[in-house]
């Protein structure tokens, strides 16, 4: 193993265990202090706090890091099969790390975070950047798909606050519930046309064929596999979102009707 792989190695296991501290020790610790609400949740729900502010600080961190390589990182941009994979190798290190740590939890705390569709997302995304930290092939296809991350700290909010008894008609939920809706949209379904494009214009190149068969697989399987859940998951944002404004207006209507201010 030559002394970069070694360091790739060194950033996944800090942060597997800096996620596993964060879920622990951190969020409990910040969250009593920042939300007297904390305290009242059952065991399940604390549960499920911890695991979304951590999500949620890796998707700020992870997401910001992306946006930058995209932007910046020329090498992945000329070459998105081979290029120079050095800043998207650290990205997707932290991000293993990350993702073994949620999996543990997962499987640890079944009952309160328990889900299916999480379990295949993480695997999915664990077996294709297999590929990028093993042989550092498709940096700015693996890198790409860490735009994902933008939507997770809105997801998370709607959980807080409905976990806090907000209601679902109050201005803070609405506001959120539309920033979810849009942002969810622009990361994850509206740039399927761009990634599947820059997918095409490589296919059947010789960069392409340098892939083996099982990296290639483990490209296209896992890209499927993921949009086809952001598609479903997109379908239900945008059903509650659209319930949201729907009883919202309701409200506003029979307020004016009984001619009363809110």
């Amino acid at each position: 193993m030559d002394l970069f792989s070694q360091l790739i190695l060194v950033i996944s296991v800090t942060s597997f265990l800096s996620f596993q501290w964060l879920f622990h020790r951190v969020s409990p610790w910040v969250s009593t202090r920042v939300s007297p609400g904390f305290l009242r949740l059952a065991d399940k729900q604390k549960v499920e706090w911890n695991s979304r502010t951590v999500s949620t600080l890796h998707a700020l961190v992870v997401g910001l890091f992306c946006l930058y390589i995209l932007l910046f990182d020329d090498a992945i941009n000329e070459d998105p099969v081979w290029g120079d994979p050095t800043l998207v190798k650290i990205n997707v290190g932290v991000t293993t790390g990350y993702l073994i740590s949620d999996l543990l939890l997962i499987f640890y705390y079944w009952k309160a975070i328990g889900d299916k569709f999480f379990v295949v997302h993480h695997l999915a995304a664990l077996y294709a950047y297999y590929y990028v930290l093993g042989h550092g092939m498709l940096p700015y296809f693996a890198n790409f798909r860490l735009l994902a991350e933008f939507s997770t700290p809105c997801v998370n909010q709607r959980w807080f606050f409905e976990v806090l008894g907000y209601s679902k008609s109050s201005k803070p939920n609405i506001a959120n519930g539309m920033a979810m809706a849009i942002v969810f949209f622009l990361v994850r379904i509206a740039v399927m046309p761009l990634y599947y494009s820059r997918m095409w214009s490589v296919y059947g190149t010789e960069a392409f064929y340098r892939v083996p068969p099982e990296g290639r697989a483990a490209w296209i399987i896992s890209s499927i596999c993921l949009d086809v859940m952001n598609v479903m998951w997109m379908h239900k944002i945008a059903r509650g979102c659209y319930k949201v404004m729907r009883s919202a207006r309701r409200h506003k209507v029979g307020t004016q009707e009984n001619g009363k201010a809110e």
